[in-house]
């Protein structure tokens, strides 16, 4: 089967390891800047271009879209599914979960746990803001956010207030959200393949920092989930209509608390630490799935 991965970085370790996979089960790997496509838009021949070439051949398609790109990045998607081709992540479910506000309207929607979280449009109503998310200490986070980029732990009201007051000033969209201490600064990531969880790793901030991003200096190490953690993690999946995906979430004395779900989660980490085949679990995916569409 010939499989496309849309992916900027033919040289990073996920895209690496999925070739790799797709190699040693005999599968033609390419890799595709998603940004270099030409989406033609005809009736009865949605196509593709790439450098000067059709798209033709494809089996199925593992797409690795970057936060900053999710617009056009869900359009190529999007055109392959017009084309009949199966995408391991849909573009409908990519965008959904791009969207921090809403998932977490649809996880809340679906009963599943996470930390208190407020929104607001205007800093007439800080102070209420503040309230909502649990008071202070209290992390406040850029929609845009990635690898806990813009994602700020205010320790004060005043400092709180502060912060928020400057983002909403210049338009920047926020959520508020209540900071969990007992998660001691470390979380959990589920790897979600197909329904089925097939890693899990617990992630400890570095000293001194809250967020526990392994972007920003945390460790991992291999965990066993609980069966609370286990349905938690595969419930938000699916919810969110994900056949990929990393899902975050704070150990709390009230069950798992969800803070949000990747749907290009990286293999390094959860490779490294599991020891698991996460690259070949999702060929393995993508081969049950080839003729879906």
């Amino acid at each position: 089967m010939k499989v496309v991965i849309l992916s900027r970085n033919q040289n990073c370790y996920s895209t690496k390891r999925l070739v790799e996979a797709g190699e040693k089960r005999n599968h033609e790997m390419l890799v595709r800047d998603h940004t270099k496509c030409v989406l033609v838009i005809e009736k009865n021949r949605p196509h593709i271009i790439y450098r000067e070439h059709e798209i033709k051949g494809v089996g199925a398609v593992i797409p690795r879209i970057g936060a900053s790109v999710t617009f056009y990045g869900a359009s190529v998607v999007r055109q392959f599914e017009m084309m009949k081709i199966f995408t391991a992540v849909e573009s409908q479910a990519l965008v959904r979960s791009r969207d921090k506000l809403r998932s977490l309207q649809l996880l809340a929607r679906a009963g599943i746990g996470m930390p208190k979280t407020a929104f607001a449009s205007t800093t007439k109503y800080v102070d209420n803001l503040i309230e909502q998310a649990g008071g202070v200490p209290c992390v406040i986070k850029l929609l845009e956010g990635t690898q806990g980029i813009g994602v700020i732990l205010a320790e004060t009201r005043a400092s709180a207030k502060s912060v928020i007051e400057a983002f909403l000033d210049v338009k920047v969209n926020l959520l508020v959200q209540e900071f969990v201490k007992e998660a001691k600064g470390a979380d959990i990531r589920a790897f979600v393949v197909d329904g089925q969880i097939v890693g899990a790793m617990r992630r400890q901030g570095a000293e001194g920092e809250f967020r526990s991003n392994l972007h920003r200096g945390g460790n991992a190490t291999s965990i066993q989930l609980s069966p609370e953690e286990k349905t938690t993690a595969i419930r938000s999946a699916k919810k969110l209509g994900l056949g990929i995906a990393g899902v975050d979430m704070l150990q709390s004395k009230r069950g798992p608390l969800v803070m949000e779900v990747n749907s290009s989660p990286g293999l390094q980490g959860i490779e490294g630490a599991t020891k698991e085949d996460i690259a070949g679990k999702i060929i393995e995916y993508v081969e049950r799935n080839e003729h879906v569409r």
